[in-house]
């Protein structure tokens, strides 16, 4: 079975190939329809399949930013993207992502990146799982008394509302963003840029995993406005971080450049999907996908604490975190399908009530 395993030149470790391929179209897909690069299940994935943390961290975030860049177009042309709070954004986001990256190689000199990066993981993980749900329960709570008062909710509305709290800061200059549709302080995308770049840099993640939900419940975009925004950020912040971390040598290239090929056809997927999937139903989608990336997390973590069955709790947690991709890009890719196929039979059918009249 040797055949399934290639040397990594760089990073010095054979790793499985077929891994690498299921990771960047699932992620691709993910990552199109979430509005994220995916750097958030991929680093730990790279992680489990045999790479150091500092290395998965810098191969996943040159791979993100060729793939983040194809689903940006995609999404630009269904007009949900605010190309001004990106670029409002790119000040905090630079500048918070060399401090992240600094700190990472401050922990690999005192052997501690391993460890520390997987627990901070697992805190963002459970953080952001709180905050899903709750906002999809609140959300519903608001639907059902909307229903017994005899009016209909705002499709746009979420369950928590934060950003109404954080728009009442006037601190100049004020901003007025278009597509978005909001009008609020300049500091206020500027500092949650700043707080997801230093994650962006530490993690190895493009920023999304908590960018998307601040867009959403602290900035205030509609979610599929926050969803395109947010991948024109990963963009970027991808970018500078792949050129940063490719000249600290913690960059794989063979390794991203399979993934890239498996993640530019996955982005088309996962962008278009989001037309025919709404927004309550997006985030349902990312909680579960986070709590299956903490489930892998913690299994990897075990395998550190119970050497014994370390090999049991390695294949497990490379199982589940392959898994969990697989799924969600199977459930993704199908209901774009079953929405492209209604909107093409409707289409016909109103062609022919059009013939027939």
């Amino acid at each position: 079975m040797d055949w399934l395993y290639i040397l990594m030149p760089i990073a010095g470790v054979k790793i499985f190939w077929p891994g690498l391929i299921i990771l960047g179209i699932g992620v691709g897909i993910i990552g199109g329809f979430f509005g994220m690069g995916g750097a958030w299940m991929v680093t730990p994935g790279l992680n489990i399949l045999g790479f150091p943390m500092a290395f998965a961290i810098g191969t996943d975030i040159a791979h993100m930013a060729g793939k983040s860049l194809i689903s940006t177009m995609r999404h630009g042309k269904f007009g949900n993207v605010d190309y001004r709070l990106g670029l409002i954004m790119l000040v905090g986001t630079v500048i918070g992502f060399e401090v992240g990256a600094q700190m990472v190689m401050w922990l690999e000199r005192i052997g501690s990146v391993e460890i520390t990066v997987r627990y901070l993981y697992l805190a963002l993980l459970a953080l952001i799982t709180w905050m899903v749900f709750s906002d999809v329960a609140k959300r519903r709570k608001k639907e059902r008394e909307a229903r017994a008062a005899g009016i209909e909710l705002e499709k746009t509305a979420t369950g928590l509302e934060w950003h109404k709290t954080f728009h009442k800061i006037k601190i100049p200059p004020m901003v007025h963003l278009k597509a978005a549709g909001i009008y609020c302080s300049a500091w206020l995308p500027i500092g949650v840029s700043f707080l997801t770049g230093w994650l962006a840099g530490i993690l190895g993640i493009g920023g999304g995993l908590i960018r998307m939900p601040a867009l959403i419940y602290i900035i205030g975009c509609p979610t599929h406005v926050a969803v395109g925004t947010d991948l024109f950020e990963v963009m970027i912040s991808g970018l500078y971080g792949a050129a940063t971390y490719t000249y600290k040598g913690r960059t794989e290239l063979v390794a991203a450049i399979i993934m890239l090929i498996g993640a530019s056809i996955g982005a088309q997927i996962g962008t278009v999907a989001t037309k025919y999937i709404k927004g309550s139903g997006i985030r349902i989608a990312f909680g579960l996908a986070v709590v299956g990336c903490a489930i892998s997390i913690v299994l990897k973590l075990l395998a550190m604490y119970f050497p014994a069955q370390k090999p049991f709790y390695d294949a497990a947690a490379t199982f589940f975190v392959l898994g969990v991709v697989a799924a969600l890009s199977i459930y993704i890719a199908v209901r774009m399908f079953q929405g492209a196929s209604a909107e093409v039979a409707a289409r016909k059918a109103a062609m022919k009530k059009a013939d027939q009249g």
